[in-house]
C-alpha cells in the first residue's frame, strides 16, 4: 500500500557551486510512503507525515547552505571552542567563498555537486531513520516551481530574525512581478533578474573589514578588492562570509522580501518620474511582498 502527499513542505536553501557560486533555490517536495497497514488501518497517520516528515525536512536543510563535502574546492574545518564551522570553497579566479557560522548553518552532503539527486538522497536517509517499522519504501521527489516568467536565485540572512532566517547563507529561487501604470513589464523583469541571476544581497550596515572577522587560515591574503565580508551576531550565534564582490548586491536596508520589493519599487520609480510602481518579489514559492512607488 502506498500514501503520498504532494507539496509536503518547500525546501528554501542555499548551495555552493564551482560554477556559480552561491546559489539560493526553493524545492517543493512530493513523497510517497510504501508499507503495510498498522493498527489503525494507515500506513502513517497524514498528520504525522504533514507535521512530523515535514519537520526532519526542515530541520536537515530547509534555510542551510548545502556544502560539497567531496568536492576538491571544499574545506571544512571545526572550531574546537564552540560548535561552529569554518567553510572554504576555494574556487578560482578570486571568485573563493568563505564562511564562519554555527554548525546548524550547514548541510554537509557527501558529494562532488550540490544537486536535486544528491540532496533527495540525502533527505531521503535521514527520513528512513525516523519512519516505523511497517513503512517499508520512501520516494521522495524535489521539484523547482513552474514559473511563468523570469525569476533569480538570491541568498541572504537576516540578523534580526528569531527564526533560523538570521542564517547568513541561505536563499531562494524566485520569480518577479513589474507593473507600470498596472501593466506589466516583462523586459524590465528579466533585466533585474539577469542582475541577480545568482546574487547575495547583503545589508550595508552588516559589512565588515577582514581584520575584525574570525577567517580561517584559507581565507588569508583574500583582496578586499574583490571581495567583500558580512558579519553579525544573532540568537543563533555568530554569522561570518566572504564573498566575491562580482556576485553581490549591497543595499541599505534588511534583506526581507519587503525591504528588496520596496528597493526595487524605488528604484524603478526613479526611472520611471510621474508613473506608478508595483513589485511583486516573491521569496521562494507562493509568498512574497507587494510594494509601490
Amino acid at each position: 500500500m502506498q500514501l503520498f502527499v504532494n507539496d509536503l513542505t518547500v525546501i528554501d536553501c542555499s548551495y555552493l557551486c564551482p560554477q556559480r557560486g552561491i546559489v539560493g533555490e526553493s524545492w517543493i517536495v512530493d513523497i510517497v510512503l510504501d508499507g503495510n497497514l498498522n493498527e489503525q488501518s494507515m500506513v502513517l497517520d497524514f498528520g504525522k507525515v504533514k507535521k512530523q516528515v515535514k519537520a526532519i525536512i526542515d530541520d536537515s536543510v530547509d534555510h542551510k547552505l548545502l556544502v560539497p563535502v567531496d568536492h576538491p574546492y571544499t574545506k571544512v574545518t571545526h572550531n574546537e571552542d564552540d560548535s561552529s564551522y569554518w567553510v572554504d570553497f576555494e574556487r578560482d579566479n578570486s571568485r573563493s567563498i568563505h564562511l564562519f557560522c554555527p554548525s546548524d548553518s550547514f548541510a554537509f552532503i557527501d558529494a562532488e555537486v550540490v544537486s536535486i539527486e544528491t540532496v533527495t538522497d540525502y533527505v531521503k536517509a535521514v527520513i528512513k531513520q525516523e519512519l516505523p517499522v511497517n513503512v517499508e519504501g520512501l520516494k521522495l521527489t524535489l521539484r523547482p516551481e513552474q514559473i511563468d516568467g523570469f525569476y533569480y536565485h538570491y541568498t541572504h540572512g537576516l540578523k534580526k530574525h528569531d527564526g533560523n532566517c538570521q542564517r547568513i547563507a541561505h536563499g531562494h529561487r524566485s520569480k518577479l512581478q513589474i507593473f507600470i501604470d498596472g501593466i506589466r513589464q516583462p523586459a524590465l523583469e528579466k533585466s533585474w533578474c539577469d542582475k541577480w541571476e545568482d546574487i547575495y544581497i547583503g545589508t550595508e550596515d552588516d559589512i565588515a573589514t577582514f581584520n575584525e572577522m574570525t577567517l580561517s587560515k584559507a581565507a588569508n591574503g583574500v583582496d578586499e578588492n574583490t571581495h567583500i565580508g558580512y558579519s553579525y551576531t544573532s540568537i543563533q550565534g555568530l554569522f561570518e562570509l566572504v564573498i566575491p564582490r562580482s556576485e553581490n548586491y549591497v543595499i541599505e536596508s534588511d534583506s526581507t522580501v519587503e525591504c528588496i520589493a520596496q528597493y526595487l519599487a524605488s528604484t524603478i520609480g526613479q526611472e520611471y518620474a510621474g508613473k506608478s510602481v508595483e513589485v511583486r518579489a516573491y521569496e521562494g514559492v507562493g509568498k512574497g511582498a507587494i510594494a509601490y512607488a
